[in-house]
């Protein structure tokens, strides 16, 4: 079924094309009689403005986009809450692609969003090489980066302090007296796992301990069924060789290893003391209550958002502003070119108390 054009509510209303694009527009210029005309004739005819279309020929557009690396990770579902209500609040609606951890997908998704011409996107990026970086900073869109940083170039971002959050996990189970810990997580090379183990080698290192205090376990995946996997190995390598605890560098892994172990009929903590991170809603909620690093995921979020506003403002006003460094824990007065740092927090909880 064909969509109801202007042309064919003016006719109805029997008033001018221009008469009813006021009335769409800029209805406190048309008197109220031919008002009341093309809603009326508008209701009947169930015409549907174009918007892409008028948002093409006004030159800007209301989407914004958010791309992260994995939608079935419930921190990022979380983070997606927090830009999207500061988007409305911008007057913008939020799209969410996922890129599955996937560089060409994540390409395509960034072309669409191009092609559609979004007014600005925040992007967790699969791959934080320089080459990649580079290629981010010719994108003819704004763009700010969720999760990592561009230390050395202009594209603002918004993330946390991964080597500090893998430092305190660590640091708390040397606290309570671990001298055998697993630190599971993977692949090596992207960037927040090798933050979160520098980190906790940062740990061991600042404690005066040997670097064979930490096993080091990667995983080709942070998801909850390699956490599984890796649990169901530990009866394998039997005592005094199986770690009296294992950090795992997201929420996920460890949810994975905590309910295959308790399966196997180890306990939770006085087996294996047992530390995640992000901090998600299910952290608390499992079996034994997760202790973990805490993210401010909704923070992330609206603070990412919030700085794309004011960089996409900036652009379309042809201004620049002094590129900065900020580390703090409450929500920014952003400015195009920062750099916002927050600091991760550790919650504990039973599983390793």
């Amino acid at each position: 079924m064909a969509a109801v054009s202007i042309k064919e509510v003016a006719a109805r209303a029997g008033v001018s094309i221009g008469t009813v694009s006021n009335v769409l527009n800029r209805p406190q210029t048309v008197t109220e009689t031919n008002r009341l005309r093309v809603q009326e004739a508008i209701e009947e005819l169930g015409y549907v403005r174009n918007e892409s279309a008028r948002q093409l020929r006004m030159g800007r557009s209301r989407f914004l986009a958010l791309v992260v690396l994995d939608i079935a990770n419930p921190f990022f579902t979380e983070l997606a809450r927090g830009a999207e209500l500061t988007a409305e609040a911008g007057g913008h609606t939020l799209l969410l692609c996922s890129s599955a951890e996937d560089l060409a997908r994540e390409r395509r998704h960034l072309e669409v969003l191009r092609q559609q011409r979004v007014a600005g996107i925040v992007l967790s990026p699969v791959d934080t090489s320089e080459e990649r970086l580079a290629e981010l900073r010719r994108l003819d869109v704004p763009l700010v980066l969720l999760d990592r940083s561009d230390p050395d170039g202009p594209t603002p971002s918004v993330s946390v302090d991964d080597v500090e959050g893998g430092r305190l996990a660590v640091a708390h189970l040397l606290a309570a007296g671990h001298r055998h810990i697993a630190v599971v997580g993977g692949p090596h090379g992207f960037l927040q796992v090798d933050h979160r183990i520098q980190g906790a080698r940062r740990a061991v290192a600042d404690a005066g301990l040997p670097p064979e205090t930490l096993v080091e376990v990667e995983v080709p995946a942070m998801h909850l069924e390699n956490g599984r996997a890796v649990g169901a190995t530990l009866d394998s390598w039997g005592r005094p060789d199986r770690p009296t605890a294992v950090f795992c560098l997201n929420d996920l892994l460890a949810l994975g290893v905590l309910q295959e172990v308790v399966q196997r009929g180890l306990k939770v903590p006085d087996d294996l003391a047992l530390v995640g991170y992000d901090d998600i809603d299910f952290a608390a909620a499992a079996t034994v209550p997760l202790t973990s690093v805490r993210q401010p995921t909704d923070l992330l979020g609206r603070s990412a958002v919030e700085m794309l506003l004011q960089r996409a403002a900036a652009d379309a006003a042809g201004a620049t502003a002094e590129r900065t460094v900020d580390v703090r824990d409450d929500l920014p007065v952003v400015v195009p070119d920062r750099q916002v740092v927050y600091l991760p927090e550790l919650v504990v909880r039973a599983s390793s108390s």
